[in-house]
C-alpha cells in the first residue's frame, strides 16, 4: 500500500523537498540529527521512568520479584516510543510534513499505550506505595469518574471518533499554528490510546475490564473505521480539493507536494492501523486461550476435591478425610 503511494509522488519529489522553514530534507538520518529535546516532554518521560525504577528497586530490596519484561515494556517500549515521537527529529517535522505527523499520531495513540500497559505500572504502584498514597490511588481507581471513563464503549467512541473530529474540523489546523495546542494534542493521543488499550490488555487492576470475546469485538470494530478514515484522508484531489490545513501546508511545499504528503499520511494511517489492530487481536486471542486453560485447570482441581470428599471414596493410606467446618 505504501509502495503504491510512493508512485503518486511527482517526479521532482524523489526525495522530500527542503523545508522553507529552514529544515533539511527529511530522511532516516534527520530523525537523529534534528532531535531537539524539549523540557516538558523530557520531564514527562524521565519522571515516570524514575518512579517506575524506584518501585522495581523497592520490590527487589524486600526480596520480591518483578519481571524484567515488564520493565523493558514500560521503559523502552512505552516511554521510549513517547521519546521518539516527541523529542526525536520526527517531532521537528510534525508541523511541516503531514506524513511525519501521522507517524507520530500512530506511535502515541497505538504503540506507546500498549507497551505502557504491558509494563503494569499500576500493579507496581499498588505493591510499593506507602499506605496513604496507595489508598488515594485505590480511591481514584474505584471512583465514579474512573468507572465512567473506563466503560468499554466510552474509550472506544473516543478512540474511533476523535480522529474524525480532528482532521475534518478546524481543530487540526489550529494545532499546527499554536504550540500549546500542539503539545496538548500529543497528550490527547496518548490518553485516549491508554483509556482504550489498558483495560483490553487486563494486566493492571483498572476498571472497565470485560470478557475476552467482548474485548476482541471492540478491537475488531475499530478496523473498518481506521480504514475509512485513511481512505477519506487519501481522497484529496490533485487540484487541492480536500486538502487538510491548506493555508498551513501550501506555503511550505506547494500544491503537488502537499497533496502527496496527505495521500502518504492517509495510507500510513490505514496500513499501520490495520496492522496494529490485527496484532492486538492476536495478543487478545492468546490471552483468551491461556485464560481458558487456567480456568479448565481450576475446574479440574475443584472436581477432584469434590470427588475426594464423596462418602465411600477410596483414599490413599494415611490420607485423612477432609474436616467439615461450621
Amino acid at each position: 500500500m505504501v509502495a503504491a503511494l510512493l508512485t503518486l509522488s511527482p517526479a521532482s519529489s524523489a526525495t522530500l523537498l527542503a523545508h522553507r522553514d529552514g529544515l533539511p530534507e527529511f530522511g532516516a538520518w534527520t530523525v537523529v540529527t534534528q532531535a531537539r529535546p524539549q523540557a516538558l516532554p523530557l520531564l514527562l518521560v524521565l519522571v515516570p521512568a524514575g518512579l517506575y525504577l524506584l518501585g522495581a528497586r523497592r520490590l527487589r530490596a524486600r526480596g520480591d520479584r518483578w519481571p524484567v519484561g515488564r520493565s523493558l515494556s514500560f521503559l523502552v517500549g512505552g516511554l521510549g516510543t513517547i521519546a521518539v515521537a516527541t523529542m526525536s527529529g520526527l517531532a521537528a517535522y510534525d508541523a511541516s510534513l503531514f506524513s511525519a505527523h501521522m507517524v507520530q499520531h500512530m506511535l502515541l495513540a497505538m504503540v506507546a499505550p500498549v507497551f505502557l500497559a504491558l509494563g503494569a505500572p499500576i500493579t507496581l504502584a499498588l505493591r510499593t506505595l506507602p499506605l496513604r498514597p496507595r489508598r488515594v490511588l485505590l480511591a481514584v481507581l474505584h471512583s465514579r469518574v474512573a468507572a465512567l471513563l473506563s466503560h468499554p464503549l466510552v474509550p472506544w467512541l473516543l478512540f474511533v471518533a476523535s480522529p474524525f473530529a480532528l482532521y475534518f474540523t478546524g481543530w487540526y489546523e489550529a494545532t499546527l499554528d499554536d504550540r500549546l495546542l500542539h503539545e496538548l494534542l500529543h497528550v490527547h493521543f496518548l490518553l485516549v490510546g491508554s483509556l482504550f488499550f489498558w483495560p483490553l490488555l487486563g494486566i493492571d487492576p483498572v476498571p472497565g475490564r470485560s470478557g475476552h470475546p467482548f474485548r476482541m469485538l471492540l478491537v475488531a470494530a475499530t478496523l473498518p473505521f481506521h480504514a475509512f478514515l485513511g481512505v477519506a484522508i487519501m481522497s484529496v484531489e490533485p487540484d487541492g480539493r480536500g486538502l487538510l490545513a491548506a493555508d498551513h501546508y501550501l506555503p511550505l511545499h506547494g500544491l503537488a507536494q502537499s497533496v502527496y504528503q496527505q495521500q502518504l499520511g492517509g495510507g500510513l494511517l490505514w496500513a499501520s492501523g490495520d496492522l496494529v489492530g490485527l496484532l492486538f487481536l492476536a495478543v487478545l486471542l492468546v490471552q483468551w486461550m491461556r485464560a481458558s486453560e487456567r480456568e479448565a485447570a481450576r475446574e479440574d482441581r475443584r472436581l477432584d476435591r469434590l470427588e475426594a470428599a464423596e462418602p465411600g471414596h477410596s483414599r490413599p493410606a494415611g490420607v485423612a478425610a477432609p474436616h467439615s467446618t461450621v
